[in-house]
């Protein structure tokens, strides 16, 4: 199996960009629900901006740490309010995950899953059950830090993928506890919350690039 090197962060990238522009609607939909309806926008614009740094600067010398990084602060000086500071978070992270390295062992990209939620989780202090992006990040992440080290990073993020999008749909059921969604208490029930929606179609993506690209030369 391959590895997972500087240029194929930029390809995921792209494909992560091009899955939440084809969500911004609906994802603007369900936070209208519950929010201010702003995060469709705040994922394509923020996606979009470090798949396009990522892009501008595909160095084949260039770890993927510094690849990661910057992809941090351009979702950053793209989006503000809460999900920015979340993402870079997660991006950073992921950078300190990986490191230096200019590719790492495609068996190790089920940790970026862990990374990611590990990131968001400091940054934001959230709890299962808040009714937040981590009811989806929190059970992938689980499912990938079980199995650890990867012998399948295909089918491991198949599975994370299917555990995120569960999780997604279980903050139909809860309560908000953050985020403007709090305000309006027992009527948040019933919706499902955008963040944990727009974390479930990363981690699908994230399977099926990787699904496409193990073989790859």
């Amino acid at each position: 199996m391959r590895s997972f090197s500087r240029s194929d962060l930029s390809d995921l990238f792209m494909a992560f960009a091009a899955r939440m522009a084809q969500e911004r609607p609906r994802l603007g939909a369900l936070d209208g629900e519950i929010g201010d309806a702003d995060h469709g926008v705040a994922m394509a614009d923020g996606f979009d901006a470090a798949a396009r740094a990522l892009q501008r600067s595909d160095d084949a010398g260039e770890g993927l740490a510094d690849g990661l990084t910057l992809a941090a602060h351009a979702f950053l000086n793209a989006v503000g309010a809460t999900t920015g500071p979340l993402y870079a978070s997660a991006l950073m992270r992921a950078a300190e995950t990986f490191g230096t390295q200019t590719e790492v062992p495609f068996e190790r990209l089920p940790e970026l899953v862990v990374a990611i939620h590990d990131g968001i989780e400091a940054r934001g202090h959230g709890n299962p059950g808040d009714k937040t992006m981590l009811d989806a990040w929190g059970p992938a992440a689980h499912v990938v830090a079980r199995d650890l080290p990867a012998t399948d990073p295909v089918a491991l993020l198949r599975a994370a993928a299917e555990a995120g999008s569960n999780g997604a749909e279980d903050t139909r059921a809860m309560m908000a506890a953050r985020g403007r969604a709090a305000r309006l208490g027992a009527r948040s029930i019933g919706h499902l919350d955008p963040g944990a929606v727009s974390a479930a179609a990363l981690l699908e993506v994230l399977a099926d690039w990787a699904a496409r690209h193990k073989d790859a030369i």
